[in-house]
């Protein structure tokens, strides 16, 4: 059985990485059967989290993942035209390439507050002196990383109105819709979903989960999803 590896649950949410997210939500949409390994990416093939052992090999990176998903086992893109198709590709590098990095400074920058959640969600189950070792590079790794995209390079408000306005596009986006793309999910549910669970779904706070939750179509399209596909989970709100 294909075995998924990716952080432990917590908060209530499917995982605290909106990758990790989309991967587990784009099997069950799809109804791939899996099986969870919890883990850190401290031994990933790409050194993150998630990635997936199928068939004795080992792949990461969710837009690899999915690519062999979609040629092993189901493609929820089927019957897309071309146009939906480009949306989908643009709207999801938004999300993965744009919107990700101001959640990502929410958590491991924006606040000291923040920052404490995130790295006893993270490195909680580590022992005290190994834990505080590990998590402090990790920060400081991270941060390095935010910095070298841009993102950390602008002022809290800076970030947060940009985010503010990819929050803005995707509720417009989506509408009144079920989907994004109609009335059944598609790979850009996958990472919309995970995405969007990790800003307005998890004890974050931030001006860009503020937002979030001011549109109530993102809300509904959230609390829907996770409902229909993790029923084992409580609803967000």
């Amino acid at each position: 059985m294909l075995k998924l590896y990716q952080f432990e649950r917590t908060w209530g949410i499917p995982n605290l990485s909106p990758f990790c997210c989309k991967i587990e939500t784009y099997l069950r949409m799809a109804d791939i059967g899996y099986e969870i390994k919890s883990t850190l990416p401290l031994n990933a093939p790409k050194g993150k989290l998630p990635y997936i052992e199928d068939g004795g090999k080992a792949l990461g990176d969710s837009r690899f993942i999915i690519a062999h998903l979609k040629s092993a086992y189901k493609d929820l893109d089927q019957g897309l035209n071309d146009t939906e198709l480009a949306i989908s590709l643009a709207m999801q590098r938004l999300l993965e390439e744009h919107l990700f990095w101001a959640a990502l400074y929410s958590r491991w920058q924006y606040t000291d507050e923040n920052w404490k959640t995130n790295k006893q969600a993270i490195f909680g189950g580590l022992p005290p002196i190994i834990r505080d070792i590990v998590a402090s590079r990790w920060r400081q790794k991270i941060k390095r990383q935010i910095h070298g995209h841009g993102t950390g390079r602008h002022q809290a408000e800076e970030i947060f109105a940009l985010g503010k306005q990819d929050i803005e596009a995707l509720s417009a986006s989506l509408g009144d819709q079920q989907y994004f793309l109609g009335d059944r999910p598609t790979t850009l549910d996958t990472s919309a979903f995970g995405l969007l669970i990790n800003i307005i779904g998890c004890p974050i706070e931030s001006p860009l989960k503020e937002y979030g939750l001011s549109k109530d179509n993102l809300i509904n399209y959230v609390n829907r999803i996770k409902h229909k596909f993790y029923p084992e989970l409580q609803m967000m709100r």
